[in-house]
């Protein structure tokens, strides 16, 4: 082989070399891109599948019901657990019995303006700018009412009610807890009927009647025969029934702390009628009131106790006789719950008695209260029904038992006892 041909051959050499080389990098570079392609597809996709399985997981455990919540009003009234407190001292933050609010610039109008009209009540707004005020006249039936609103200098503003509308259960009038909204109970307007004049005698002269000082075009509202819940704006317009069941009476309401709802007892005429003629308070069934008129009745038992609303507005409690009644208010999927405390009310009663007479056997002469147990046993006398309860905080829910009568309209209660429920949520179910 010639120097020639040898130098070429290793030419050729040298250049399939250096291709094998160029082609064993780009093979590793590839396979290395291949492999860190990988390894990112696999990294998203293990993200991908743990955010998937969080997801999931979270679901399920909101779903579970071992977990515990973090807040009270989270806890549906079916899974509240409780523990009852007996014969406890009056708590301080229970509300004594209202008293009406007063304001001297008002009872002077009244006093020197308004002398014809009788002045029953004032409530005074949230923000203390404005007040309700409540005044009988000369035409209307002894219980009837009308509206006016005044600003908190005792300047009159406008008259709230039509001449057609006339309102009752004055301790119902209320502003909501943000003052923007104004409820009443009211019905078709009676006027009184006049004496009948004697045969023979001359019909009295009668003196006209006094221009109002502001004589407001009323827009027409709907009204009924029987007591309905009518609510307007903080300056008095707007006004129309936020119930219209025609033979219903509605005769409580009370505002959810947050305003989205109120609670209110309702009964039929013929239940009110002989309630009535026997002296004793009124019951009612307990229902929900939303403000765009929607009604949800939340038990279709009988009760005399006030509803009241939990703090954090998301129930709302009542009591049947010795029992008590939780219900969901702020859910679209509510629960209730019913606390039976006869038991344990009996058995608090009997140690009650015993200890306040000093061991001598105690003489029942409460009526309404049959003379004995299932078991034989007298029912102590100051075994008596759920008739007041305030919720002063979420888990804490204040029962007071007493006799309770109206002699002949004024109630009067006796044996009065307050106990008290703490309410948790129920035990975790470990899985």
């Amino acid at each position: 082989m010639t120097e020639s041909e040898t130098t070429k051959e290793s030419a050729a050499h040298s250049a399939a070399c250096e291709q094998h080389k160029h082609q064993n990098s780009f093979c590793c570079s590839y396979f290395l891109k291949f492999r860190e392609h990988k390894k990112t597809s696999l990294l998203i996709t293990t993200i991908l599948a743990t955010v998937i399985a969080a997801v999931g997981a979270c679901k399920s455990i909101t779903d579970r019901q071992d977990v515990r919540p973090l807040v009270l009003r989270d806890v549906p009234a079916q899974r509240l657990a409780y523990r009852l407190e007996l014969d406890v001292t009056v708590p301080a933050e229970i509300k004594s019995e209202e008293t009406d609010d007063k304001i001297e610039a008002i009872q002077l109008d009244f006093n020197t303006r308004r002398q014809d009209d009788a002045l029953l009540r004032i409530v005074r707004s949230p923000d203390g700018q404005r007040a309700l005020v409540l005044y009988g006249t000369q035409d209307e039936p002894s219980q009837a009412f009308h509206l006016d609103l005044y600003s908190s200098d005792g300047k009159f503003l406008r008259n709230l009610t039509p001449p057609e509308l006339s309102c009752v259960f004055p301790e119902t009038v209320s502003w909501s807890p943000d003052g923007n909204f104004l409820t009443f109970i009211a019905h078709k307007g009676v006027k009184a009927t006049p004496t009948p004049t004697p045969p023979g005698a001359s019909p009295p002269e009668t003196e006209a009647s006094p221009l109002p000082s502001i004589a407001p075009a009323f827009a027409p509202v709907a009204l009924f025969n029987t007591e309905q819940i009518y609510i307007c704006n903080r300056d008095g317009y707007d006004l129309k029934p936020l119930t219209s069941r025609e033979g219903l009476i509605y005769f409580y309401s009370a505002w959810a702390p947050d305003n989205h709802a109120l609670v209110a007892l309702a009964c039929k005429e013929s239940e009110w009628d002989v309630r009535e003629k026997e002296y004793k308070l009124p019951t009612g069934r307990p229902r929900l009131l939303t403000l765009d008129g929607k009604e949800h009745l939340l038990d279709d038992e009988l009760t005399e106790a006030l509803p009241v609303w939990s703090p954090d507005s998301a129930k709302v409690a009542t009591a049947f006789d010795t029992d008590v009644g939780v219900y969901d208010a702020a859910t679209n999927k509510p629960t209730q719950a019913r606390i039976n405390l006869r038991d344990a009310l009996l058995a608090a009663s009997r140690n009650y008695d015993e200890k306040n007479s000093g061991g001598k056997k105690k003489n029942d002469n409460n009526a309404s209260q049959p003379a004995q147990t299932s078991a034989g046993a007298s029912i102590p006398v100051s075994f008596n029904p759920i008739v007041r309860l305030e919720w002063t905080s979420p888990e804490k829910l204040y029962l007071q038992t007493a006799y309770v009568r109206l002699i002949p309209n004024e109630p009067i209660s006796t044996f009065q006892r307050w106990h008290r429920l703490l309410l948790s949520p129920q035990a975790a179910v470990l899985k």
